[in-house]
């Protein structure tokens, strides 16, 4: 995959929490996980406005969850070329690890919001959710995918 940092620590590093972003001009979906279980959570959406992320919501979960790395999802088309969001999330990507002053990985993010409405749309209709399937939840089960695939995991 296309800037997809090396994997998660040997085995015989100590677990690490890790945040994963799921880049957006209006929302930016959050999950978490751990190098240990290598699964997933959703944690949040952090609503953006013209474009420009709320950096001071973003700072505050990395401050509350103290991850050790930070994982962004970078969109590309389906024949690998850049999208109209490239840019835009690498330079979200890199302003992040400035500001937080932790590495960032980046991950071909290619079709999670898709996988993300899919796995929503099945608990859905397995009956698992109850409530129906809105944009912050897409965002934030995409997070969990992106992370997911940089953990290595299901």
């Amino acid at each position: 995959m296309r800037d997809r940092a090396p994997g998660s620590p040997s085995p015989a590093a100590a677990p690490a929490l890790v945040l994963a972003f799921d880049f957006g001009l209006r929302r930016i979906g959050v999950a978490a996980g751990d190098t240990l279980t290598r699964r997933a959570s959703p944690v949040a959406v952090v609503h953006s406005s013209a474009g420009v992320a709320d950096w001071r919501a973003l700072l505050r979960l990395i401050e509350d969850w103290r991850p050790r790395l930070l994982v962004v999802g970078i969109p590309y088309n389906a024949d690998g070329s850049d999208s109209p969001l490239t840019e835009r999330a690498q330079t979200f990507a890199a302003e992040l690890g400035a500001r937080s002053g932790l590495e960032v990985a980046r991950v071909d993010e290619r079709y999670s919001s898709l996988e993300a409405e899919g796995r929503l749309r099945d608990a859905r209709q397995s009956g698992a959710r109850t409530r129906r399937v809105r944009k912050d939840d897409v965002d934030r089960t995409a997070a969990c995918i992106i992370l997911e695939r940089w953990l290595g995991g299901p």
